[in-house]
């Protein structure tokens, strides 16, 4: 027996560049993992990876893929090992994972390898299991992520077009490339590393034919990360498989249909050269969540007979030699503003929550799904070994949050300019931005932020009063009017909820185009940035009224556990919209439409010794006397949006 001991409550808290880099380098006390009886390895030598028609091979022994996805940004640090060892207990032996380039580099040419961005530590983490490894890093990835994981800032590069054969993105993706590579030399398996292979791009068939643009990353990443094997991942369609195909690099499929997507594979791909082992490169469990007062969760419970399919069909590819990887096997948690959303209209913003039938639940613990694909899988995997206990999820009691200070009580300096900026033209990229108008003329009628749809959430205030919501989550979204007069303060409250991850629609941010009130123009507009990038210190009290501004609320608990012991569920009854931080940490957003109704709280972020701090962004404060208490069970459901009941 090991236990792995946690001294996550000593970590640094998350710095402005880090956003979801917010964890320790050590494990979780408290667990029992019988199963890391591997001795530790590290990269030293050298070592192969090739294939034939059929086979992978390691070192020149065959070796058949049993994948299932991490992708470490997703997940605490200090729960790396624990959730990779669930992993190979449930009979698995290659980790996949995305990087998430928006993390990495927040602002452009500045990277940042800490916390949970440190991708070296990740893949020795793998290494140390005895296991394998896959590199997906992009540049776009997907993965419900904000803009499939590509930086906000690129939409202020003159003449960039993302996902094309165009000078200045692969330029940028270079640069991200190569400081990639450079951490991860040592994690090739040519240099005695983890890592097998390394994805090209993701799905690029679905959307593109750009021959040029693919073998141009292929030429990018053989510079990086040379002498590794490449692959591309296209769905199971005609058109996608063909037109995703590079030259060199293994065709692989993804989707549900493995059987039917494996015979079109041999039979749309030509090229000798990208054919070889049938791989399903994401075998999809579930569809992921989005935000929605109709939207339901995603999970396999009371679905027998689903869990029956999804495991028979894992149990057949295996069967035929042929290889996979679980999408996700553990989809973890979208911490701070790292969700991106569908769209772009409607804009359909993914919840925080990334578990979605996934067999490690969210928490790092078997969801039903995870003894079905065990008992499939462990035929095929010998020396397989037990799955490490994991203690019962705690409850907190209901504890106070008290309104501490209003967000716009203390306001950043402004830039001001005559017509409004997007947010990514001040230099933010996450959060929200406010808009400030001193009215200079009577204006009367519809507000319009910009041509078109909202980007993405508006709120709107007359004199500190809010007006209403205009929001990009509905097709027709509510229609707010307003009365102002010369001297009158107009605020815009802007929320990036999201940008859509498809990769290829204008996400900018913020304002964008004229704001209009009727058929007036209103003019001269203040910028005051709100990235929330740390926890505010909050003093003092404040007063809260109905359609006040949003304010900031403060709580303490108590816990005497430690780790994952510690772990639960933050339920913040009464809450409309925000953002939660607990010791420092972002947890990301809440809102009251659900499907997701609590935020995921790892015990690794708390402290047993001193009182546990949150602090509480509520959008919409309604009343000054708030509670919140962990809880050991979610619940999932839905609740009437408060600010658009009839719009669809």
């Amino acid at each position: 027996m090991k236990i792995f001991h946690d001294v996550c409550q000593d970590a640094p808290k998350p710095q402005p560049t880090t956003l979801v880099a917010i964890a320790s380098t050590q494990v979780a006390q408290h667990l029992d993992i019988r199963a890391a009886t591997t001795t530790p390895a590290t990269a030293s030598g050298t070592g192969t990876f090739t294939w034939d028609s059929k086979t992978f091979y390691v070192n020149g022994k065959a070796y058949q893929i049993i994948g299932g996805q991490i992708d470490p940004q997703r997940v605490p640090r200090a729960y790396w090992a624990q959730r990779i060892q669930m992993a190979k207990a449930m009979g698995l032996n290659t980790i996949f994972s995305y990087l998430y380039w928006h993390h990495i580099e927040p602002h452009q040419g500045q990277f940042n390898f800490t916390g949970n961005n440190d991708v070296a530590a990740w893949f020795q983490e793998i290494q140390n299991a005895g296991m394998k490894a896959v590199l997906r890093p992009g540049p776009y990835i997907c993965g419900e992520r904000e803009w499939g994981g590509l930086p906000g800032w690129l939409t202020q590069i003159s003449g960039l077009k993302i996902r094309s054969n165009n000078s200045p993105f692969l330029t940028a993706s270079g640069n991200y490339f190569a400081k990639v590579g450079a951490q991860l030399q040592s994690a090739l398996i040519s240099n005695g590393g983890p890592i097998l292979m390394v994805q090209i791009e993701n799905e690029y068939g679905y959307v593109g034919s750009d021959h040029a643009y693919t073998n141009a990353l292929s030429n990018l990443l053989k510079t990086s990360f040379p002498n590794t094997k490449q692959y591309t991942n296209d769905g199971a369609q005609e058109g996608a498989i063909k037109s995703g195909q590079v030259p060199g690099a293994l065709s692989v499929i993804d989707g549900t249909d493995s059987k039917n997507g494996f015979k079109l594979r041999d039979q749309v791909v030509k090229d000798q050269s990208s054919l070889g082992p049938l791989m399903n490169g994401e075998y999809w469990i579930r569809w992921f969540d989005s935000w929605g007062p109709h939207n339901g969760h995603s999970s396999y419970d009371g679905d027998t007979a689903g869990k029956a399919g999804r495991a028979s069909e894992l149990d057949w590819i295996l069967s035929n030699g042929h290889h996979f990887s679980i999408y996700m096997f553990h989809g973890g948690t979208s911490f701070a503003f790292g969700s991106g959303s569908g769209g772009p209209n409607p804009v359909s913003p993914f919840t925080t929550s990334y578990d979605y039938g996934a067999p490690l639940d969210e928490t790092g613990r078997p969801a039903s799904i995870y003894t079905n694909f065990r008992n499939a899988v462990i035929k095929y995997s010998p020396n397989t070994p037990a799955v490490p206990s994991t203690p019962p999820l705690v409850a907190v009691p209901e504890f106070a949050l008290k309104p501490m200070q209003g967000l716009f009580d203390t306001l950043p300096t402004p830039r001001t300019s005559s017509s409004p900026m997007s947010m990514e033209a001040t230099g933010q990229v996450f959060g929200y931005i406010l808009y400030e108008s001193i009215i200079t003329a009577a204006a009367l009628g519809k507000v319009q932020a910009g041509p078109g749809a909202p980007r993405d959430r508006v709120i709107i205030y007359v004199n500190g009063q809010k007006k209403g919501v205009i929001d990009a989550i509905y097709k027709t979204p509510a229609s707010i009017s307003i009365d102002v007069v010369k001297g009158d303060k107009l605020w815009l409250l802007v929320e990036n909820l999201g940008r859509a991850d498809n990769g290829f629609s204008d996400q900018t941010k913020g304002v964008v185009g004229d704001v209009t009130v009727g058929s007036t123009k209103i003019t001269i507009w203040n910028h005051y940035n709100f990235p929330l990038e740390a926890a505010p210190a909050l003093s003092g009290s404040k007063s809260v009224t109905a359609n006040g501004p949003p304010v900031w609320y403060r709580g303490t608990f108590t816990t005497a556990q430690k780790g994952m012991a510690a772990d639960t569920f933050l339920s913040l009854p009464g809450g409309v919209k925000g953002v939660v931080f607990v010791n420092g940490y972002n947890l990301g957003r809440y809102w009251t439409i659900g499907p997701q109704q609590e935020l995921f709280v790892p015990g690794c972020y708390l402290r047993s010794d001193a009182p546990n701090e949150v602090i509480v962004l509520e959008l919409e404060p309604g009343t000054a006397s708030r509670t919140a208490k962990g809880v050991a069970t979610r619940t999932w459901k839905n609740n009437a949006d408060p600010d658009c009941n009839n719009c669809s």
